[in-house]
């Protein structure tokens, strides 16, 4: 049987070869000076509502009294949930900021240094408060940061895998802060980290609803 043969019809030039070949690293340079423009220009917004140094947030002094009945309650509440009952932990400003230092270590740092409660949104299902994070600056290297002073709006709310919180607004005060910077943010999941810490995530992730309350929030197990 004879067989198909492909005859060139045309000389051989290495032109089309190299013309791919640098195409394709003009756009690979493209997508170096892209990146490296937006990530200036992002360094730039950020730059306008930072300042060098943090904001020293209050003490939070709980009672010993009131701290002993806090863990108790906290300790109930996770024994119920995990034993499958339908229970519910109401918590009010002073506790959620206390919670902020009895909570353990995230790998992330204490929340206690960054956030402090102040007031709720109920309609929103909102807590709301004062923060001083800390932030990188463009050459990272240098072990610098830079830190956003003001307040912060945290939707609260129940998905899946329990109990969440993100922040969905930021202010400071004379300054503006870019939307840009505000939508990044809103996908950092605050309790998410605990999730992964046990025994803290499992009682965590059978949490059903939350009710934001005119004086804190109200955590329970039952849809």
């Amino acid at each position: 049987m004879a067989s198909i043969q492909k005859i060139p019809t045309g000389d051989f030039s290495p032109f089309y070869g190299c013309a791919i070949m640098t195409m394709a690293a003009m756009t690979f340079g493209g997508i170096i000076a892209w990146s490296a423009y937006s990530l200036i220009t992002q360094d730039k917004a950020i730059e306008v509502f930072t300042v060098n140094e943090p904001v020293k947030m209050a003490a939070i002094n709980l009672p010993v009294e009131m701290k002993a009945a806090l863990e108790k309650r906290l300790t109930d509440f996770a024994a119920g949930a995990r034993a499958g009952q339908m229970v519910e932990l109401t918590l009010n400003i002073a506790e959620l900021n206390a919670l902020l230092t009895m909570a353990p270590d995230s790998g992330y740092g204490s929340y206690a240094e960054l956030l402090r409660f102040e007031k709720t949104d109920p309609a929103k299902s909102t807590l709301s408060g004062q923060v001083s994070l800390p932030m990188n600056r463009l050459k990272f290297w240098e072990g610098r940061k830079r830190y956003l002073n003001g307040e912060a709006v945290f939707l609260i709310y129940v998905h899946e895998e329990g109990i969440d919180a993100k922040m969905v607004e930021v202010k400071v005060p004379g300054k503006t802060v870019a939307e840009g910077f505000v939508n990044g943010m809103e996908i950092w999941p605050w309790i998410g980290p605990y999730r992964k810490i046990e025994p803290l995530g499992t009682v965590l992730k059978l949490i059903k609803k939350v009710t934001v309350t005119a004086d804190g929030v109200t955590l329970s197990t039952k849809v």
